[in-house]
């Protein structure tokens, strides 16, 4: 049915991977008769900042296996792969490892491509994409009125928050800040002087084939608080899922030492630590949502850098790349905390502390790439977020980290209003792990269902 006629239509805002499968669900889940509008204010549907690149480096970090778009056909991406034909430099980009197959992330937006133009097809005029930029949400009596960039207003009964990763705020100055996502400066700048990146997980790896893939030869320099490297894929499966006691599940402390003795113990059998964490997977939300928040608050601070390290891991040849560079001097890693960042006429001037020291270093880069990947939510320079903050539509989550919320992603605001819900990276703080592509891809399922039973309720009453 028209989106112009019937009920108000849900509003998606976010069109990347975290919109196209709210979008796919909810058209499932809702009434034929109720259209959903999907905003996305700068790239291709479907796509978002992590899919549209091009690089063949830039390689996804979980197996082709573990990357189904559709969870009732849990091999859809790599039976995509294994089916379509690539050129050459496509082909590039598809690596078989010990470890499993891993494909470039440009590869796996073209399959999303695919299934966004399958969606858009199937669903007619009940799925509206808007390319604009939501920056004012309006609540009014029957749901709130989206204000965007040269789009007349629209009504809408309810809204998703499918936003992916916050943007934070940088203090790299304006004239030595380079955007990892815009690599096309990269190969212009000088070879004989270094570039520092903040942050040494994914993200930093990214960097690093950016640079190398424009052209860049010089040293590359990357900081962290710990500098700590994400760990590489190997062949292992999970093992057999733990179980703890009410005691152990009420401390950080004695789940960490509980998955160490684990880990002990599968050294001593002859397996891998990987089998280990893997197998915590599907009992870490529950673990995390039963500590008491001192107990989270501990497990964020102490544990959680060298949980991400060992859990979000990557594709081994993605891993290779960082090592060589390393051997060869090309990259450097350093851990510390960064004191400040002053412009000089030439270059940036960075005072680093090294971890566990009082010392003070100065490092000197003509360049500066911003790695350090999620900001929380009163630090974000989204406009329509600090719009929903200043509005009280919206308040911070647990730790400051996302968006209040249930764990089923309804949003916690003023009452009286109409529906707001959240999932994905904006629910970070509520649950544990809800940022990987498998995490995403089920809590839209869920969110779909929660957001029918909602309108279902409030269209009865």
């Amino acid at each position: 049915m028209s989106s112009t006629h019937g009920p108000r239509p849900i509003a998606i805002i976010g069109g990347g991977f975290s919109g196209l499968m709210a979008a796919e669900q909810l058209l499932r889940a809702l009434p034929a008769d109720r259209a959903v509008l999907l905003c996305e204010r700068s790239r291709p549907f479907g796509l978002g900042l992590a899919y549209a690149t091009t690089n063949p480096e830039h390689l996804l970090n979980l197996r082709a296996s573990q990357m189904s778009a559709d969870s009732e056909r849990p091999e859809d991406f790599a039976d995509w792969l294994a089916r379509t034909p690539f050129g050459t430099e496509e082909r590039r980009g598809i690596r078989e490892t010990e470890a499993g197959t891993f494909a470039a992330r440009g590869l796996y937006g073209r399959y999303l491509a695919e299934r966004w133009a399958r969606v858009l097809a199937s669903a007619g005029d009940r799925l509206v994409p808007l390319s604009a930029a939501i920056v004012d949400v309006e609540p009014v009596s029957e749901g709130f009125v989206l204000h965007g960039a040269g789009v007349p207003p629209r009504p809408v009964a309810g809204l998703v928050l499918a936003m992916g990763n916050l943007p934070g705020p940088t203090v790299v100055p304006s004239r030595y800040r380079l955007d990892p996502w815009r690599p096309e400066a990269f190969g212009a700048l000088d070879p004989a002087r270094d570039v520092l990146v903040i942050g040494t997980g994914l993200t930093m790896m990214d960097s690093v084939a950016a640079l190398r893939r424009e052209g860049f030869t010089g040293r590359i320099v990357a900081v962290s608080r710990r500098g700590l490297l994400p760990k590489p894929h190997a062949a292992v499966p999970a093992g057999r899922r733990p179980e703890f006691t009410p005691e152990i599940r009420a401390s950080a402390r004695q789940l960490v030492a509980a998955v160490r003795r684990r880990i002990a113990a599968a050294r001593e059998d002859g397996d891998d630590w990987r089998g280990v964490i893997d197998a915590l997977r599907p009992i870490t939300d529950a673990l995390w949502a039963g500590l008491p928040r001192a107990e989270q608050a501990r497990m964020l601070r102490h544990v959680r850098p060298y949980w991400d390290v060992h859990r979000h891991r990557t594709a081994p040849p993605a891993a290779e790349a960082i090592a060589a560079e390393i051997r060869r001097g090309g990259l450097v890693v350093r851990a510390g905390r960064i004191l400040a960042i002053d412009a000089a006429p030439d270059r940036a001037v960075v005072t680093l502390r090294p971890r566990g020291t009082d010392r003070r270093e100065r490092i000197e880069a003509q360049g500066i790439l911003d790695a350090t990947g999620f900001s929380r939510l009163a630090e974000t320079d989204d406009p329509l977020l600090r719009t929903l903050l200043a509005r009280g539509l919206v308040r911070p989550g647990p730790f400051g980290l996302g968006i209040a919320a249930s764990p089923g992603g309804t949003v916690v605001g003023p009452p009286h209003h109409a529906p707001i819900w959240a999932f994905g990276p904006m629910l970070r703080g509520v649950v544990w792990e809800c940022i990987a592509v498998p995490d995403i891809r089920d809590a839209a399922r869920h969110l779909a269902r929660a957001v029918a039973d909602e309108l279902g309720h409030r269209r009865a009453a």
